[in-house]
């Protein structure tokens, strides 16, 4: 880099920083105590040995179908944690806490399963064994089972077994311009919440048998990389080649429901040869189009709204707007037990509110693909020491990158402490700046140096022996008895609301799915029939 480059970049930095610093002087402490955020966190049920529970899900957990806060999501196996939205990162994580609580409780009670505490799955079956989720015999149930058999045609159910942590975020007042500009400014960064908090650089060889992968072999039954940080958002993760030709724009809500209702409309031939229903009559998927539904579409990050019963998603975003913003590319923290901290949490809310202050120009197809390569370049690399990333058509270092958006994110943390007290904010920022000078202090690196100095190579060992301390710690913490009549009324009224439901269903599953699937029911206009996936 010349010296008119250099000055040019630095002039760039400290106007960015000045405008960044004006429009979070707008916001005042108590719209910044308003910010909002929820958990919903995966976890596989596995065996002592390390191998897939088979299982149904426990009936002392309620009803998958009804239950706020306990739900499964493709397996059976698969368990969904649910918190409500919270105005402070302390209350959601005690949430968070009580509903592991409850459930290991209500596992134990049943057999000697556990949490598998990675994202990565445990040791798995064949591909066809792995049990798709089921969630009774409404229509609506029967739907949510058909999407997810159209997913494992689609995929493999073998994919479908990786966990994470999604973080849903909101601030009051903005608008539907403001959170695409989040949106596209989170996309551009997310390569430094990769770095910083992946936590899958190894799997257990049954994840990649029979599959083309760059991995490499790190014992018997592990494969891993040297430097990788997440293996769930890399090539091995949620990919796919039907949707690698999805271009969707995050420059409006316009042209994103555009972009989603064009896949959620278009026959797509390879999908269309499984069918909707195989020879004996049984269902393959739900639809033929690009995405069955618009949960299918991949993402690092959505848009999303509460939707009215049996509503559509978008066209609930496209008639009321965009409510708030769910991450969905945190690994889970296998040190931590219930898999994600405060301190990662408190980087998040000042991530995002950087993505949310900073100036935030359209994307384009060409950033689009830029930004997909940066993503499976960190997800497979991003601790090798000077990797390099694409920025404006320019190759920057990772880490300086990283230390230049930590230390814009100043400010904000210094704005947030204040809002709430104590120095919550900049010592997740310290954290960050720490991992960014040693890769050897990240999740990733932690992950693989325990696999090999401790546990002979073994991603199964050290996963289970994690996942056992875990369910330990867990079980140990005091419960109180009004936590257990809450959850125990919780599991009560879902069982009852998911009867409810079913002696109410009158109409043929066939009738049910054509209307649901029908593209009338994706666009602005008056609130639809009651139906939902």
């Amino acid at each position: 880099m010349n010296k008119l480059q250099a000055a040019t970049g630095t002039q760039q930095q400290e106007a960015r920083a000045g405008l960044l610093k004006d429009r979070l002087a707008a916001l005042a402490p108590e719209r910044l105590r308003g910010m909002r955020r929820g958990i919903e966190k995966e976890s596989l049920r596995a065996q002592r040995s390390g191998a897939l529970a088979l299982t149904p899900h426990p009936a002392a957990l309620g009803s998958a179908l009804t239950h706020p806060s306990i739900t499964t999501d493709f397996s059976e196996s698969q368990v969904e944690l649910v918190t409500g939205a919270h105005d402070s990162v302390d209350a959601a994580l005690d949430e968070l806490t009580r509903i592991h609580q409850f459930t290991y409780r209500s596992m134990k009670a049943i057999g000697d399963e556990m949490l598998w505490v990675s994202s990565m799955p445990c040791g798995l079956p064949t591909d066809e064994t792995i049990p798709v989720a089921r969630f009774g015999s409404s229509n609506v149930g029967r739907a949510k089972s058909v999407y997810r058999l159209g997913l494992s045609h689609r995929y493999g159910r073998r994919m479908q077994t990786i966990s994470g942590i999604h973080y849903n975020w909101s601030l009051p007042g903005v608008s539907n311009e403001e959170y695409f500009g989040l949106i596209r400014n989170f996309r551009r960064q997310a390569f430094l919440l990769l770095y910083l908090f992946g936590a899958s650089p190894a799997v257990c060889s049954t994840f990649v048998q029979g599959r083309d992968h760059e991995l490499q072999k790190l014992g018997d039954h592990t494969m891993h990389m040297p430097y990788g940080t997440s293996l769930r958002m890399g090539r091995l993760g949620y990919q796919s080649d039907a949707q690698s030709s999805l271009a969707v724009s995050y420059n409006s809500l316009e042209g994103y429901g555009e972009s989603l209702a064009d896949a959620l409309t278009r026959a797509y031939p390879p999908y269309e040869k499984v069918g909707i229903r195989n020879p004996g009559g049984d269902y393959n998927q739900l639809a033929t189009t690009l995405l069955q539904i618009e949960n299918e579409f991949y993402g690092t990050i959505r848009p999303k709204r509460v939707i009215f019963q049996g509503e559509r998603p978008l066209h609930a975003l496209r008639e009321r707007g965009v409510e708030y913003i769910e991450v969905r590319l945190m690994d889970l923290n296998p040190f931590i037990p219930v898999g994600i901290t405060a301190q990662t949490m408190r980087f998040l809310d000042v991530f995002l509110l950087h993505c949310l202050l900073s100036d935030s120009p359209d994307d384009s197809p060409a950033e689009i693909a830029a930004l997909g390569r940066n993503q499976h370049r960190t997800a497979a690399r991003g601790r090798e020491p000077g990797l390099m990333l694409e920025r404006s058509g320019e190759q920057v270092s990772l880490v300086a990158w990283g230390a230049q958006i930590v230390a814009e994110c100043a400010p904000i943390a210094d704005a947030l402490d204040a809002a709430h007290g104590g120095t919550h904010h900049r010592d997740a920022l310290a954290a960050a700046s720490g991992g960014l000078r040693d890769a050897s202090t990240l999740p990733s690196a932690r992950v693989l140096a325990a696999i090999e100095n401790e546990f002979d190579n073994s991603f199964i060992n050290f996963v289970r022996a994690q996942s056992e301390k875990a369910r330990n710690t867990l079980l140990e913490l005091p419960f109180l008895a009004e936590w257990q009549t809450h959850f125990n009324r919780l599991t009560l009224a879902s069982l009852l609301e998911q009867e409810k439901i079913e002696k109410a269903d009158t109409m043929p599953f066939e009738v049910y799915r054509e209307q649901y699937v029908s593209p009338d029911r994706l666009g602005i206009g008056r609130r639809q029939p009651a139906m939902a996936v």
